[in-house]
């Protein structure tokens, strides 16, 4: 257990180095986007004019979601992202009744935010299917779906429950489907293809539509309002950053509809890397210098690595110094033991992505939620094997201790702890095999690691990248599996793994 408790005091100051660094004096703007690919885009755009106007410009993109980035810029972890004004009104700013951009402008401010004017182009959500399956079936319309119940529909996760998602748009076409399934929006199109799904939500200026041979169907109700594109950004950042603010707004009226597509398919289709996308579209229409520093595999992989490598540390070095002591809690108090593992066990169970969900109001985006998630994924399995090493001590090896005329203290340093080792070191080691998988999940609230390549290469249908975040944290949960087993030779007499063996 020293030796441990050593391990961790050597860690910290390479802990420290692995931490996000501030750098510079220049003009800030932190930038955020969701996980589809026009909006990585376009918060590119805005990252590379902040950056002309002399302003260190970074880049939180492929955000869970819009409440994770509309939170964000609430709390001031974000200065600007895109959005969308039929969002803003259905979603967020929901049953305040914002009939025109002037009323919706208001309620902005009121959250000390202020929003840009329409960047050129209205990417509403529509309805689509395969051509030929919309022919065999004579479907045009939105409305004709409610002569086939049989239809088999996949909306994306964040469609399935907005205000002006399935549920209204079920209730306004009076729709009768039931089988219905949530699902990535990038992921949809290949269900489509594969045949597993008939219909699914599009957006408007979606490439794929065109890629796919997909028809959209009218949406004869006019349910769908417009979501025309604008940045919103806060109040207080605008102030203190006007030149930057400037050079970002030039975006305004910029984009058609007809040239957000040719850049969605440039993207996704030819596999042109986002900031490239972007230099080459400002280089053209506003005369900007093209040129993309584009980091090697090895560089990425090493950015990648140390990111993930802190999470899982971090939270893991957390979870030990809280855990062990409740394990001995837990062996020392029956009652209370049974608490402290019902409520570890309770928290195991919470879905990895609401627990982060839910953490963002409190400690915002980045790596803090995430290492407090895994921190709390990590107490089960030490707690449960402390307290499991130190009850399975043999009695008469208690009684021989006490005999000795030891205090409690110093018997449980220097006899319980060291006899209970084995186990304690097995509920450390699966605690943080478990912690490398769940890291990947922190991408989702720009927490880095090996899930940012993996949440690209879903969004592009690209194996390679997905490999290049999943082979190399399948390979540091063995890394770290094989270090625990030599930590066990290391530090635990060979009779004692013998005679004890793993409770995990």
């Amino acid at each position: 257990m020293r030796a441990l408790l050593a391990g961790v005091l050597l860690a910290l100051p390479w802990l420290t180095a692995c931490a996000p660094q501030a750098t510079g004096a220049a003009p800030e703007v932190r930038v955020g986007s969701k996980k589809f690919t026009e909006s990585v885009i376009l918060g590119e755009l805005v990252a590379r004019l902040g950056r002309e106007a002399g302003a260190r410009a970074v880049h939180r993109r492929e955000l869970g979601g819009t409440t994770v980035l509309w939170e964000a810029l609430r709390r001031g972890e974000l200065d600007v992202y895109p959005e969308y004004t039929g969002t803003l009104r259905q979603e967020l700013l929901a049953g305040r009744n914002l009939r025109d951009d002037a009323a919706l402008r208001e309620a902005l401010a009121a959250e000390g935010l202020r929003m840009s004017a329409p960047l050129g182009f209205n990417n509403t959500y529509a309805l689509g299917m395969k051509e030929a399956e919309a022919e065999r079936l004579g479907l045009r319309r939105i409305s004709q779906l409610r002569a086939h119940p049989e239809l088999r529909l996949g909306f994306s996760n964040e469609f399935m429950d907005r205000a002006d998602g399935w549920p209204a748009l079920r209730e306004r076409y009076q729709l009768p489907q039931r089988e219905v399934r949530g699902l990535d929006h990038d992921l949809a199109y290949r269900g489509l293809e594969s045949g597993a799904i008939q219909v699914t939500d599009l957006y408007s200026t979606d490439a794929e539509i065109a890629a796919y041979g997909l028809r959209v169907l009218e949406d004869d109700l006019r349910h769908f309002p417009a979501y025309d594109a604008v940045l919103l950004y806060r109040e207080e950042w605008a102030r203190r950053n006007e030149q930057v603010l400037a050079a970002i707004l030039r975006m305004e009226g910029l984009l058609s509809e007809r040239e957000m597509v040719a850049l969605n398919a440039r993207a996704r289709l030819e596999r042109v890397p986002e900031p490239q996308v972007a230099s080459e579209f400002l280089a053209r229409e506003l005369g900007l210098e093209a040129g993309v520093r584009s980091d090697s595999l090895g560089s990425r992989l090493w950015r990648r690595t140390r990111e993930h490598l802190f999470l899982v540390l971090v939270s893991l070095l957390g979870a030990v110094a809280v855990a062990v002591p409740l394990g001995v809690l837990a062996a020392k108090r029956a009652r209370v033991g049974r608490v402290v593992l019902g409520l570890a066990g309770i928290i195991q169970t919470v879905p990895s992505l609401a627990l982060l969900v839910v953490m963002i109001p409190l400690l915002g985006i980045g790596s803090r939620p995430a290492i407090v998630a895994l921190f709390l994924y990590g107490l089960l399995p030490i707690v449960r094997n402390t307290a499991a090493g130190l009850a399975g001590i043999p009695g008469d090896l208690r009684e021989s201790a006490e005999a000795l005329g030891l205090p409690p203290g110093a018997r449980l340093w220097r006899i319980e702890l060291p006899l209970a080792s084995p186990s304690i070191l097995a509920g450390i080691q699966t605690a943080a095999v478990i912690n490398v998988g769940t890291a990947t999940l922190g991408a989702l609230i720009g927490a880095g690691g090996y899930g940012q390549p993996i949440l690209t290469g879903i969004r592009l249908d690209d194996t390679g990248l997905i490999l290049e975040g999943a082979v190399p944290a399948a390979l540091l949960a063995l890394a770290v599996s094989a270090l625990f087993e030599g930590l066990e030779r290391l530090m635990v007499p060979r009779g004692l793994r013998v005679s004890q063996g793993r409770t995990a």
